[in-house]
């Protein structure tokens, strides 16, 4: 027995060492790490998703403890390490890649299996009972009773008479919502190792950014440049992105000056001159508006050839 114990010891230390190597080659070697969750994901369905992953990343599973340690020992040579470390508790795990973040995201979460709802587990989405016949006798209308569900008796069989929503997202499924979901045969849940947090290249953000398109980012991206103005303008601190809307207010400044006063420079005069003379904006109008013009004349010419041609019927003769 000292010496089976013993030989345990050593094959877990090498397990061990092992694990850290690999960890260690992993920080080395890949710029990209997605964080994942993986509660109620079992030892099968990790395995299809390396198998899935194989080529384009690495799932790496291991002890908290173990994982803290070796990011902080990198930490000093990649600060970006450290942002890492208050993401590292409870049941997760690491995807290591250098490919693309959204498709290596979306190998991961397409690996989903169907499961019966279990008692004390948070639910992981909203759960509806449909309308309809349940197929159960009369004498089992005690679990929508205690459950607040409408029933009315049809053919000898239970039939629930309006959709229910049973489960909220994020509340706790108790003992009725198991035992009723068991009657029906329903298996609500679909479980999946789902993607948290990114690692990459020293960043640490959230996965809902990798939702995001180029547009998105882009509209956000200029939305703060429009506060960063307005907060500028407001305390009359220049900045960058105010610049155009303080040039603009100038301009403006300085062409109502001009018109109040005698004095004159080249933008004003353009100003000047279609206050003296208002046909000038007649002139400054498209070439495409006079053109129209004539199209827009020779309509009631032809409603006249019309009433010239009017033989005296009426639409409804």
């Amino acid at each position: 027995m000292p010496a089976r114990k013993a030989g345990a010891n050593v094959n877990r230390r090498e397990r061990k060492a092992q694990y850290i190597a690999k960890l260690n080659q992993y920080l080395q070697d890949y710029k990209s790490i997605l964080v994942v969750n993986i509660d109620n994901v079992g030892s099968n369905q990790i395995q299809q998703i390396r198998k899935a992953l194989r080529g384009r990343a690495n799932v790496l599973m291991g002890k908290n403890t173990i994982v803290r340690k070796i990011l902080r020992e990198h930490s000093a040579a990649n600060p970006g390490f450290e942002a890492l470390l208050p993401l590292v508790f409870g049941n997760i795990g690491f995807v290591f890649t250098n490919d693309s973040l959204t498709e290596i995201r979306s190998l991961i979460q397409t690996n989903k299996k169907p499961a019966a709802a279990r008692v004390g587990i948070v639910a992981p989405n909203d759960v509806w009972i449909p309308a309809g016949t349940t197929g159960l006798d009369p004498g089992q209308t005690a679990f929508f009773q205690v459950l607040n569900i409408a029933t009315k008796i049809v053919k000898g069989s239970i039939e629930i008479i309006n959709d229910v929503h049973l489960i909220k997202k994020g509340d706790k499924v108790n003992n009725s919502h198991v035992a009723l979901l068991d009657k029906l045969n329903i298996r609500p849940f679909h479980f999946a190792m789902t993607v948290t947090d990114v690692y990459d290249n020293g960043t640490v953000y959230s996965a809902a950014i990798l939702d995001m398109s180029q547009d998105d980012l882009l509209s956000k991206f200029m939305n703060g440049v429009r506060k960063v103005a307005a907060v500028s303008m407001a305390i009359s601190y220049p900045t960058e992105a105010a610049l155009p809307y303080l040039f603009s207010n100038a301009f403006s400044k300085l062409v109502a000056l001009s018109l109040a006063t005698d004095y004159s420079f080249e933008a004003a005069e353009k100003f000047k001159n279609f206050l003296s003379n208002p046909g000038a904006f007649a002139a400054a109008a498209p070439a495409a508006a006079s053109s129209a013009a004539p199209a827009a004349a020779a309509a009631p010419v032809k409603e006249e050839s019309e009433e010239e041609e009017d033989m005296g019927f009426d639409l409804f003769d």
